[in-house]
């Protein structure tokens, strides 16, 4: 049902940017706002998606600058998740200022675009990773995945992947101490491990309960709705009856949490995973390849490649 159109170009209202978009991530958040499932996936647009044009990961150029944006002028390189607007599978985009970052000089916009998203959830879940910790990442072979992997090495811990069997060569690249194959090993009787991030969950309360450690962490993000929602109820519970703490990640927004990984990948203590690039005609094929599990770290669209 995708297409690709000749569209008006967008303007920038109040407080916002128009980026010429240079490159574009693609996220797993796109896949599910294609497709609608999960079910809150909808929120905002219930029949078909809330933002016609999806893309949340840019990289790009300001264009234009709209009223009462100060720190960006024309010409100015940037990067963000635009999350609430999308767009990014375009030649323009228009975005708030204030998810939108300077682009640090050492990065090029393919690696800038695969930051935002990613980056954010995968500081934000290592937060609680200390030195000597048993960390596992379910769903570790992709963007956020590699990024998480090695955030949690850089704090001194003992780091386990987790993916299809096509991954566990990528993870131990990335920098996994071991790898996991969901499909052949159930990870949650491998453990316990002090910190868990999942990426993918759907599996029962009492799983995670017995994956994490007396006093350890268990964090979701993404996964079907009936999980989130056990874990948000029953997880907490079950996590205060037994010494543990089960939640769901909520992933705050903006360039403060996703600055810290741009920098270290500037710097080269982080590598930035690339599997491949598209054009904005294979936009289709994009989104399938990340939905489908075939992603080995992201996938870039390139509208200038058209």
């Amino acid at each position: 049902m995708l297409r690709l159109a000749d569209v008006p170009a967008p303007a920038p209202g109040p407080g916002q940017l128009l980026v010429r978009v240079v490159a574009t991530s693609v996220n797993l958040s796109d896949w599910e706002c294609l497709r609608g499932s999960p079910a809150y996936a909808r929120i905002g647009g219930l029949r078909s998606p809330a933002r016609p044009t999806l893309g949340s990961d840019v990289a790009g150029v300001v264009e234009q600058v709209g009223e009462g944006v100060s720190g960006f002028r024309a010409g100015d390189e940037v990067y963000g998740d635009n999350l609430a607007l999308k767009g990014g599978f375009a030649e323009l985009a228009v975005a708030p200022a204030t998810a939108l970052a300077h682009k640090p000089p050492g990065l090029s916009f393919v690696e800038a675009a695969t930051i935002p998203q990613a980056g954010a959830i995968a500081v934000q879940g290592t937060a609680r990773v200390r030195e000597g910790d048993r960390v596992l990442v379910n769903g570790a072979g992709g963007g956020t995945g590699a990024f998480a992997l090695q955030l949690a090495r850089r704090r001194g811990a003992h780091v386990t992947g987790v993916d299809n069997s096509t991954k566990l060569e990528h993870m131990r690249a990335v920098g996994a101490d071991e790898v996991l194959d969901h499909e052949r090993v159930d990870y949650t009787r491998t453990g316990p491990y002090d910190v868990v991030l999942d990426l993918v969950a759907h599996r029962s309360v009492l799983a995670y309960r017995r994956a994490t450690a007396r006093g350890g962490s268990y964090r979701c993000v993404g996964g079907s709705v009936r999980t989130l929602l056990r874990v948000l109820t029953a997880g907490t519970a079950v996590g205060l009856a037994t010494g543990r703490s089960i939640g769901v990640l909520v992933v705050e927004q903006g360039p403060e949490h996703f600055r810290p990984v741009a920098e270290l990948c500037a710097t080269g203590e982080l590598r930035i995973h690339v599997d491949r690039t598209f054009t904005l005609d294979e936009v289709p094929e994009a989104l399938a390849h990340v939905g489908e599990g075939r992603a080995l770290g992201k996938v870039v669209v390139l509208p200038a490649g058209r």
